[in-house]
């Protein structure tokens, strides 16, 4: 039996609405040190996005490389494969790969060419080892693929799709965007991107063939969109020319034993397909994040055997508070009286709750800032974002049926409008005064 540890998105070096998360990371990677110890394991795969920015900062690049001493000094036969993301700078990854090479540490920021073009498939072939140093699987460690790097795009467009057992043409499939349908035998991919993607995953998993023993079980990494993920908006970019370009699950074989995936946060499997999971990331990243279960994915293969999946939980040390919860506005008072029935505890102020406002208005209010700030300032919370919605329909005055010509309507008329679309209520008398007066004013520097 070997056992494996499965994370991803790491995005070390990230901060939310201006505040450094390098605690939060920090607790984490001292966590999963632990856990690695303590349950055994015998290889940590990191399935891409290491690093929140191609361009880190000299802090995260610090956290990584003091974890991976680390971890390779408590467990000096722990094999560790990292793998490149979207967010990663490809040669910034592979530039250290020969010191940490010799430390045990296998690191495919993206794939290398030779000078004909070819790949070198041979850094991707990684085995991995039990506690008595027997192979017992070979990992595919196929890092996050950009548009050049697929075959259809070097070649000109034309379609290079492999014919081979693994991917019959009867499995091929459309991209998500021409609603995967079947495709007949003898038909060609219609999206030379994921046909690029189909190329090298099959070119990949012969080699892997090729390497292991019949006893050895094989595995994959990936960091790219498949069919039906559930997304995070706000912190996990577009990517393959969209998240249209979902992948097919036909992509991986049926021989293979696993496939530790990253680029969505949330913790999920594919489809039906247990042995075919995303991790999610170690911390929320965006407050749409806040209710996600955090864990890394303990992996138990054994030969000839489905692969058996332990979610670890990840402990959270600091809290995302979202008021009201999930997606709703609240009113003002509302979200005030929410804001006053908090329970907290008096934490360091790095450890502090960090908090989003989401307040619906029902009217300008010029005071918002003040009032939040005096409901808060006793308490201790981190204010980062104060998200905003209008009771009225919010279209533009383009899009509403208006009977009068613009010419026919005056400044009084325009503004009234754009008040009642807002607001869905009348302007007040009061601020009808004020706004005649300003347009006195105005009119009279003429």
């Amino acid at each position: 039996m070997l056992r494996l540890f499965h994370t991803a998105d790491w995005h070390l070096g990230h901060h939310l609405h201006g505040v450094s998360r390098q605690l939060e990371h920090q607790q984490f990677l001292d966590w999963l040190l632990l856990e690695l110890q303590s349950k055994q394991a015998d290889a940590l795969l990191v399935a891409g996005d290491i690093f929140d920015s191609a361009n880190p900062s000299s802090a995260a690049q610090s956290q990584l490389y003091d974890f991976l001493v680390k971890a390779k000094a408590q467990q000096p036969n722990l094999d560790i494969v990292l793998i490149g993301g979207n967010h990663d700078s490809a040669s910034r990854l592979d530039a250290p790969s020969p010191i940490l090479n010799a430390l045990g540490v296998t690191v495919v920021g993206g794939l290398s060419r030779d000078d004909q073009g070819g790949i070198d498939w041979e850094r991707l072939l990684v085995p991995l080892t039990n506690a008595t140093g027997q192979i017992k699987t070979w990992c595919g460690a196929m890092p996050f693929l950009r548009n050049a790097d697929l075959p259809t795009a070097r070649d000109g467009g034309r379609d290079c799709s492999l014919q081979s057992p693994a991917f019959p043409p009867s499995m091929e499939v459309r991209s998500v965007a021409s609603g995967m349908e079947p495709m007949r035998p003898g038909e060609q991919d219609s999206d030379p991107l994921i046909s690029g993607m189909k190329t090298l995953y099959a070119e990949l998993f012969e080699k892997l063939q090729q390497k292991a023993g019949n006893a050895e079980s094989l595995i994959l990494t990936g960091h790219c969109y498949m069919v039906n993920g559930a997304l995070s908006e706000l912190s996990e970019r577009k990517i393959l020319g969209g998240n249209q370009h979902a992948l097919p699950v036909e992509l991986f074989p049926d021989d293979i034993a696993y496939v530790a995936l990253g680029h969505l946060h949330l913790a999920q499997q594919v489809g039906a397909n247990e042995h075919i999971r995303y991790s999610g990331s170690p911390i929320p990243l965006s407050f749409d994040e806040t209710d996600y279960a955090h864990q890394v994915v303990q992996v138990d293969v054994r030969s000839g055997q489905p692969v058996e999946t332990v979610a670890v939980k990840i402990p959270r040390s600091v809290q995302l508070l979202r008021i009201p919860n999930g997606k709703d506005f609240a009113l003002l008072p509302e979200v005030i009286k929410q804001l006053e029935n908090l329970i907290l505890g008096d934490l360091p102020i790095e450890q502090r709750p960090l908090l989003e406002l989401r307040i619906r208005l029902e009217k300008p209010e010029p005071g918002l800032r003040q009032q939040i700030e005096e409901a808060i300032a006793k308490l201790p919370l981190r204010l980062l974002k104060i998200s905003t919605a209008y009771s009225g329909s919010e279209k533009s005055l383009a899009d509403m049926k208006i009977e009068e010509r613009l010419e026919e309507l005056q400044p009084l008329d325009v503004f009234q409008r754009c008040y009642q679309n807002k607001y869905d209520r009348e302007t007040p008398e009061m601020m009808n005064a004020l706004f005649n007066e300003l347009v006195e004013n105005l009119q009279g520097r003429e």
